[in-house]
């Protein structure tokens, strides 16, 4: 079983404006850990997770790949979380290079068709759209609320990425998104299959509380 990183440098300051890991993220961890060995098999040279919090996940699968080439871009709107994942990287040796933007926006012609592994744990919990909207304002400064707003049926904030995913994935990278049963997956599959032709299987799904939650990973045809 591969640890958890080191988070111990963190304080409760930051995680009153940066996502705590919780179970959605150890689900996301554990569907990493079951996949490593595809994971390696790509010998990936970019990494990107989109709203990275406190850079949990991204130095775990920096962990899990071990000693490599590869490039690990982390985004998120929260500068806050932004210095989290930086300071994370640098606990647990990983090299983690955080980039405070919405999605990968400024960087989408840069990273067209070359993104190997892509990582989202999207904020999806279900709230009103004006809630939702008004978390990821940067006009006013993010906080902790952009990490689980997720408008109707939790889906504003994902259905916006879920536009880039295939203008991002190299040939044969691989998307993994955490949904919950609200955000309903079949209609998650369904879209990106007939809009992208990206193949799609659940990874793990777990309960956890009230939550019923789910890791999918996406891919093209030709390596699904």
């Amino acid at each position: 079983m591969i640890p958890t990183p080191d988070l111990s440098h963190l304080t409760p300051e930051d995680f009153e404006e940066v996502y705590d890991p919780a179970e959605d993220t150890f689900l996301l961890l554990d569907a990493l850990e079951h996949d490593v060995g595809t994971l390696k098999g790509l010998c990936p040279r970019l990494c990107i997770e989109i709203g990275s919090g406190s850079g949990c996940v991204s130095s775990f699968l920096a962990g899990i790949l071990g000693p490599s080439h590869a490039l690990y871009l982390c985004t998120d709107i929260n500068a806050r979380a932004a210095l989290c994942t930086a300071r994370t990287g640098a606990q647990n040796n990983t090299p983690l290079d955080p980039v405070v933007t919405s999605f990968a926006s400024p960087l989408m012609e840069r990273l067209k068709h070359s993104v190997d592994i892509l990582l989202f744990n999207p904020p999806y919990v279900p709230t009103s759209i004006s809630e939702a909207s008004a978390a990821q304002d940067v006009s006013d400064g993010v906080g902790i609320a952009s990490a689980w707003a997720g408008g109707m049926d939790g889906m504003e904030v994902t259905n916006q990425f879920l536009a880039f995913v295939d203008d991002l994935l190299a040939p044969r990278g691989l998307f993994y998104l955490v949904a919950v049963a609200p955000n309903n997956i079949s209609d998650i599959t369904t879209r990106m299959k007939d809009s992208y032709g990206l193949k799609s299987h659940i990874v793990l799904e777990r309960r956890a509380g009230r939550e019923h939650l789910f890791v999918i990973k996406f891919a093209r045809p030709e390596s699904a």
